[in-house]
């Protein structure tokens, strides 16, 4: 059972973050007529601050904070691939986000399949764009659920039975409620809640751990006895895997729909490049839990057998006093809330722009396209909440590990897309068709792991290997088609047809 204050603290924090929810609509307030762009982007109008929040409280999922210390805790050094991954986004996000914002601004687009409709003019490929990010989208989603789950039961702070359950409905369904009225502005709020609670509570645990254990040193020493030593370092036959799992990695986390759509709620390119070069201080607070995890290690915690995410919750039960631990544990459970806010925003944006007005209704006034994105988001948490109690865990982590691998697929329409539109629509298309099928077969064969051996060669992520079929599919079906003389859609975006870059004027309220 929760101690007393333990529980006081952390209904506190959960307390906190919905009272900010309710202020969400003074947050840039608009008294424009109801858009999709307003409630899905906040009317582009972050600034730097709120952006830098906004953006890492997105990344930086509660399961990533539960995940990346538990296989710490039971595989040592591979773990900290996270870490170089999610350096290596930074200077991606400088480049490529501040690039499409700006098209995007242009052109009114608000998803990334909007993007690939205008700049190859291919409505089928543009849907495949949109379906792959929802399909990636939707499990993630759950894996905030089971973050908080995991998170929660290790700390005695989630009941058993039908009460456990139903206190997480609840918590959902006060998110849901001020997401439904005041769209991505929730989650921007909540995020200010997420960065202060999660920076302050790490902070404290890392310095009870060292202070407890003795240092950084005794620490990994300890952590080391218990892995057999070499396990916390890498092995010459892992580094293939653990260099394209973070290049993978990171390439894939900018395709996802809930990155994109922080990325355009900014209100313009220089704000996006000064929260990219800010977003390494969240990369240091996910190294901090994987040191976490290794100091679980170190002091003796057991995990239940098949269940390594609980190792940091059973740690701060054990070394924090009981309003400490409380904090971390909300601390946690917030910093799901805001990812989860944002990933059922950017799918029923995606279904409603690319799917709903593209092929249902072309003709539905800005009005109904909110309300029908506001219904879908609804129905995405409601949905994510019946995946995580009607399917086991695993099938989600499952779902979330092929996630990735397809998301990586619409690179090539989207991120090449911005810097040259030589590639022929048709041929991206063949080529997405030929990673989806090649990925997921790769992580099937291999029992849903993301690792995969190349025959006997070295083992390298899955989803960067289907990648490069995927592009030589592109690269080659584009030369084929041209020979032919096939035709190819109108490009709308005035981007150049080559791969270089024109400098143009930055828009948005930064540079009026």
């Amino acid at each position: 059972m929760a101690d007393g204050a333990m529980t006081a603290t952390f209904l506190a924090v959960i307390g906190g973050a919905s009272l900010l929810a309710v202020t969400a609509r003074r947050l840039h307030p608009s008294d424009r007529l109801p858009a999709l762009e307003g409630w899905a982007l906040a009317d582009r109008s972050l600034g730097p601050v709120w952006t830098w929040l906004l953006l890492g409280g997105t990344i930086f999922t509660a399961y990533t904070f539960a995940a990346v210390p538990g296989l710490a805790y039971g595989n040592g050094a591979p773990a900290f691939f996270a870490v170089p991954y999610t350096v290596i986004v930074c200077p991606l996000a400088f480049v490529l986000l501040t690039r499409l914002w700006t098209v995007a601004r242009r052109h009114g687009y608000v998803t990334a399949a909007d993007f690939v409709r205008g700049r190859y003019g291919s409505p089928p490929l543009a849907l495949v764009v949109a379906l792959t990010g929802i399909l990636a989208t939707m499990p993630y989603l759950a894996l905030q659920l089971l973050g908080i789950r995991a998170v929660l039961t290790a700390g005695g702070l989630y009941p058993r039975g039908a009460a456990g359950d139903l206190a997480m409905v609840a918590l959902f369904a006060g998110l849901a409620v001020a997401t439904y009225r005041h769209g991505l502005r929730a989650p921007t709020v909540i995020s200010a809640l997420k960065a202060v609670a999660v920076f302050v509570s790490l902070t404290a645990v890392t310095w009870l751990v060292l202070d407890r254990v003795g240092g950084p040193g005794a620490v990994f020493d300890g952590a080391a006895e218990r892995l057999g030593g070499p396990a916390l370092l890498l092995t010459p036959e892992q580094q293939p895997a653990y260099a394209t799992l973070a290049l993978g990695s990171a390439l894939a986390l900018l395709m996802y729909p809930h990155v994109l759509t922080a990325g355009f709620a900014a209100d313009g390119p220089r704000t996006l490049r000064k929260a990219a070069v800010a977003l390494p201080a969240w990369t240091g607070l996910l190294a901090l839990f994987g040191f976490l995890g290794i100091a679980a290690l170190a002091t003796g915690v057991r995990a239940p057998a098949g269940g390594a995410e609980a190792a940091v919750p059973m740690l701060v039960d054990r070394l924090m006093p009981a309003p400490l631990a409380g904090l971390v544990f909300g601390a946690i459970t917030v910093g799901a809330l805001v990812p989860a806010a944002v990933m059922s925003i950017a799918a029923a944006t995606s279904f409603v722009r690319n799917v709903y007005v593209e092929y249902v209704h072309p003709t539905a006034t800005p009005k109904r396209q909110v309300r029908i994105a506001k219904a879908v988001s609804l129905t995405a948490k409601v949905g994510a909440v019946a995946f995580v109690f009607g399917l086991r865990d695993q099938d989600a982590i499952n779902l979330q590990l092929l996630g990735g691998v397809w998301i990586l697929q619409i690179f090539p329409a989207v991120a090449v897309g911005l810097f040259t539109g030589r590639l022929h629509p048709r041929a991206l298309l063949a080529g997405w068709v030929v990673g989806m099928v090649a990925g997921t077969w790769m992580v099937v064969r291999e029992g849903f792991s993301s690792i995969v051996a190349l025959g006997s060669g070295p083992e390298v992520y899955a989803g960067l290997a289907a990648l490069l079929l995927n592009l030589v599919v592109a690269v080659a079906g584009t030369a084929v088609l041209e020979r032919l003389g096939v035709p190819r859609g109108a490009d709308l975006t005035d981007l150049p047809s080559r791969l270089s870059v024109r400098r143009r004027p930055e828009t948005g309220a930064n540079n009026p």
